[in-house]
């Protein structure tokens, strides 16, 4: 068999031709940057391909980072150079190098995409936005779904509905495909936020679309023409869902320009149509398509994981289902950590106003019976037993969060970003010239000893002091405030500005989860970190509906 592909090979002296281009450029490049600096260790690996199969290869093992940790210890630092997807690189699990890539946006550092992505996207998507416009966008994206007064007064409502319209449809399903079902419950939130559509035949059949379009991100972008393969058949579904959604956005204008809007309050193909920029209908169409997109994987994703997570960990499991001390109710001199009667009180790191509770010695062995229980203390005090969940009870979910940032720490859905360099970049005793690709790695940083002790294994309770578990004292955070080295969500002018509503979506799910279902884990199944962190059957479970919706 191996002979039949021997004539595919180029000739051996070609072939070293090749080589020797390839090695020429590397000390081209390196020459170029000794006046003012050089770039950090490394190799650039095979001919054109680099290090690319070595990365592949790597991340299909059960370790989420041993191409890193391979690189980290083999160069002794946390920033080294090396050649992916036909392009130098300069890889970083350097928290602070990441801080300054994440902070230099638009004046030392841009994204830069592959035009596969970029196609799928669609040239006017946020992603691609650049400027003064990406500004304005991202602002008004901020607004509508990062505000906490925004969710408070009507996306919670929102949620709670949504969620609990999915969950009663499973008390009959006996099992469920867990990460299917969120994607569904994700999806028609994100329609309902951004056009105001139910569910229905047209939201329906986009999320079909939808599902094929997603695939197509993480396939060889083979030719487009070739419609038979996996990017094939996600450009062909790209252009279904962008169809649909013009003929929504042209519906819409219609009833803008006759006044028939009876809608309660502004979605975001209102607020497009109403923008000083005036946005072309194939605007607004790529800006709609790529936030729908942006929603799709991440927190249907963090959903099933933190499930996955949590039925591993019984104890935190069972934590979720101890009745909490009222806020009121604690001495405020305890949050500064004084002893009382032999014992410390412990704030939870959080956004929110987080409640304490008394931890002895005893505390870490027995874990008390921690997410279960907390959600059972915030349903029973509901006057209605199938009372929708307010603003007070999503900002009592104390432990709830800590389990949410877990869950983003250890699975890392976003595991980093590519930057391109604008300019030369100085770090330290290296020089980043412009033009160079970078890669700024979240997940290296978050799966790092030197920064959360036991980094790789999931433990909530890392978020309940005032350092969570951070090895490094320079990184000590007081206050609540999580910890410098914690960007599941990017930063900059690119945060995610989905996260505080994917918080919202994933506590609220949580909530109806824990207190009126019970399941098991109906098979096996893998968690892969390539080419997303993922479980690769999408994790089945069978439940049972023991409480009313």
């Amino acid at each position: 068999m191996a002979a039949a592909f021997i004539p595919l090979l180029p000739p051996y002296p070609f072939f070293l031709l090749l080589a020797l281009l390839a090695f020429a450029f590397v000390r081209r490049t390196t020459r170029k940057n000794a006046g003012g600096g050089k770039l950090p260790p490394g190799s650039s690996g095979l001919p054109f391909v680099g290090e690319t199969l070595r990365l592949i290869a790597a991340y299909r093992t059960d370790d989420p980072e041993p191409f890193v940790d391979d690189r980290v210890r083999r160069y002794g630092s946390r920033l080294f150079t090396t050649h992916l997807f036909g392009e130098v690189t300069v890889f970083s699990a350097d928290p602070e190098f990441n801080r300054l890539v994440l902070a230099g946006e638009g004046r030392t550092f841009e994204g830069s995409y592959p035009s596969s992505v970029s196609t799928l996207l669609g040239r006017h998507s946020l992603v691609l936005m650049k400027g003064s416009l990406h500004k304005r966008m991202h602002s008004l994206t901020l607004t509508r779904f990062a505000s906490p007064a925004v969710i408070r007064a009507s996306l919670l409502s929102d949620i709670d509905r949504v969620v609990r319209r999915n969950l009663r449809s499973w008390a009959s399903a006996g099992g469920v495909r867990l990460l299917d079902q969120t994607r569904k419950i994700t999806f028609e939130l994100t329609v309902e936020q951004l056009m105001s559509e139910g569910p229905g035949e047209w939201t329906e059949e986009l999320r079909r679309h939808y599902n094929v379009l997603i695939d197509g991100f993480f396939s060889v972008p083979f030719p487009p023409f070739l419609s038979f393969t996996t990017y094939g058949r996600a450009i062909k579904a790209r252009k279904k869902v962008a169809d649909a959604l013009m003929k929504l956005v042209k519906k819409r204008k219609e009833e803008k320009d006759m006044h028939k809007t009876r809608r309660k309050s502004k979605d975001m193909v209102d607020e497009l149509l109403e923008a000083e920029e005036g946005f072309s209908e194939e605007e607004m169409v790529d800006f709609l398509l790529a936030l729908l997109v942006s929603g799709h994987e991440t927190t249907p994703t963090i959903m099933t994981l933190a499930v996955k997570f949590l039925t591993d960990n019984p104890a935190a499991l069972a934590r979720l289902k101890v009745p909490f001390f009222s806020p009121s109710s604690i001495d405020l001199s305890l949050r500064r950590g004084k002893k009382k009667k032999n014992r410390f009180f412990l704030p939870y790191v959080s956004s929110f106003r987080c409640p304490m509770i008394p931890v002895d010695g005893s505390f870490w062995r027995n874990q008390l019976r921690l997410v279960q229980e907390e959600q059972e203390e915030i349903r029973a005090r509901k006057k209605e037993e199938e009372g929708e969940l307010e603003w007070i009870d999503y900002k009592a979910m104390a432990f709830t969060q800590c389990v949410v940032n877990e869950t983003l720490r250890v699975a890392n859905i976003i595991s980093g970003v590519f930057r391109r360099a604008v300019a030369d970049v100085h770090f330290r005793e290296y020089m980043i010239p412009k033009g160079c690709k970078v890669f700024a790695s979240f997940r290296a940083v978050h799966l790092q000893e030197d920064y959360y002790e036991n980094a790789r294994s999931f433990n909530p309770w890392r978020w309940m002091n005032n350092n969570n578990n951070n090895n490094n004292k320079k990184e000590e955070q007081q206050g609540g405030i999580a910890p410098p080295t914690f960007t599941p969500f990017g930063g900059g002018q690119r945060l995610c500005p989905g996260y505080e509503l994917g918080r919202a979506e994933v506590s609220v799910f949580l909530h109806y989860l824990t207190t009126c279902f019970s399941w098991e884990v109906a098979e096996k199944d893998k968690l892969v970190n390539f080419p997303t962190t993922r479980m690769l059957k999408g994790y089945p479970i069978n439940v049972l509906c023991h409480k009313s919706l």
